[in-house]
């Protein structure tokens, strides 16, 4: 789940937050959203999905100010052990991330995740 400190503020119509993580070592990235659900970001949604990205985890709930929110997850198989990315895969797909995000105004910001965060 993002931490939200508001439902009244969207960073592009129907996403509230997101967050573009992997896990250490940080080479295969996840793509967390907190979405509105009852304005989803379809074009979001839809290019993730022709990027190759699959819906993992939805989780919906109703935020302190009353907002209803849809936390939504997404992963992309990877050709390395484990189903990992490679560094040429890491690259791409990051570049297509931000791509996909800034065509709506949203700049990312790839992180990997604390050790206690990514195993919680």
């Amino acid at each position: 789940m993002l931490f939200l400190k508001s439902t009244s503020v969207t960073k592009a119509p129907g996403i509230y937050e997101v967050d573009i993580a992997a896990k250490p070592p940080g080479k295969t990235f996840g793509v967390f959203l907190a979405t509105d659900p009852d304005n989803p970001p379809s074009a979001i949604l839809a290019g993730l999905a022709e990027l190759g990205f699959q819906n993992t985890h939805s989780e919906a709930y109703t935020h302190k100010d009353r907002g209803k929110v849809l936390d939504l997850h997404f992963q992309k198989d990877g050709t390395d052990i484990f189903k990992g990315w490679k560094t040429e895969e890491c690259e791409a797909n990051l570049k297509d991330i931000d791509t996909l995000f800034g065509n709506v105004g949203i700049t990312v910001t790839p992180r990997v995740m604390s050790l206690a965060e990514a195993y919680a």
